[in-house]
């Protein structure tokens, strides 16, 4: 017992645990989206587009808050103006907003002294430097994404499955979409400081996609995908302190391997369904008696 409570009675790795759990169910109400539309390049796009904004951030001597927010802004924006030019596919743009941002924001990095742990920093974040106020930000990134999720539910249930539907149901499936895509950045910004954009992924899809063969409803995928985050944060604070690894990426590198777990058994549990036969039929006493009589 020891050795599982140990480094949770140290104060920056309890705050680190719940910025965790936070992180967790934000990235669970908008990963689950990102997981069943298929948007996963999107996430990752997103989530290196910030650069910019941190980086200029860093540079003035700003908050790296409202620079990662700015970023999320000019890159929400520019997708959704993409996505509605019919030259040109949306993987296309996407890919050209990523690469852009990307440059300009090691461009603008590259002006600063401290380079290579500014990138650092940003790449891989630093779960064990959360603060209280951080803690604060979170909970509120949290309650607005649970409001976004609960508001835009219907919308983005439609759009998911068939966007023509959602047409004619008048939810405005193109409204839903920039909606949808402010709630990941939303998901985005709140993560980055703790396991970095590099490996914000691992908490955006991972857990989503594992909890995907066990749930039997959208709302129950993200509750269980809050879930598995919160396990892989607990998991991989645990072993970063006993193996001295870095936090943040055991962290990351824990929820893919939930996934992988996830799906390996969610695929031994439908062989064996396949392979179990069916009981046989129960007939009722009046068809039983009818069989017998002559």
């Amino acid at each position: 017992m020891e050795w599982l409570t140990a480094p949770f009675e140290v104060s920056f790795v309890q705050r680190a645990l719940w910025g965790g759990v936070l992180v967790s169910a934000i990235c669970a109400s908008a990963g689950t989206w990102v997981v069943l539309r298929g948007m996963a390049f999107l996430g990752d796009a997103m989530s290196h587009g910030l650069l910019p904004g941190v980086a200029l951030a860093a540079l003035l001597g700003g908050n790296l808050m409202v620079g990662a927010v700015a970023s999320a802004v000019v890159m929400t924006a520019g997708v959704t103006a993409l996505g509605r030019t019919p030259r040109l596919s949306q993987d296309t743009g996407i890919g050209l907003l990523f690469v852009g941002m990307l440059s300009l924001g090691v461009i603008i990095v590259s002006r600063s002294q401290s380079f290579a742990v500014d990138l650092t920093g940003f790449l891989f974040g630093d779960v064990l430097a959360v603060r209280q106020q951080d803690l604060l930000v979170l909970a509120a990134a949290l309650l607005a994404a649970l409001v976004v999720s609960v508001l835009g539910h219907r919308a983005f249930l439609a759009l998911a499955f068939d966007e023509r539907k959602a047409h004619t149901l008048g939810l405005r499936p193109r409204l839903a979409h920039a909606v949808l895509l402010g709630l990941l950045g939303l998901a985005i910004v709140a993560s980055f400081h703790i396991v970095g954009t590099l490996l914000v992924l691992g908490l955006l899809i991972a857990p989503s996609a594992a909890a995907l063969p066990w749930a039997r409803s959208v709302r129950g995928v993200m509750a269980l995908a809050a879930l598995l985050g919160a396990t892989a944060t607990f998991g991989g604070l645990l072993l970063s302190w006993h193996l001295s690894t870095a936090a943040g990426a055991t962290v990351a590198a824990l929820a893919v391997s939930l996934f992988f777990l996830s799906h390996m058994v969610s695929g031994l549990r439908d062989r064996r369904a396949r392979h179990t036969p069916a009981p046989a039929p129960v007939l009722k006493s009046t068809e039983r008696s009818q069989r017998r009589s002559p």
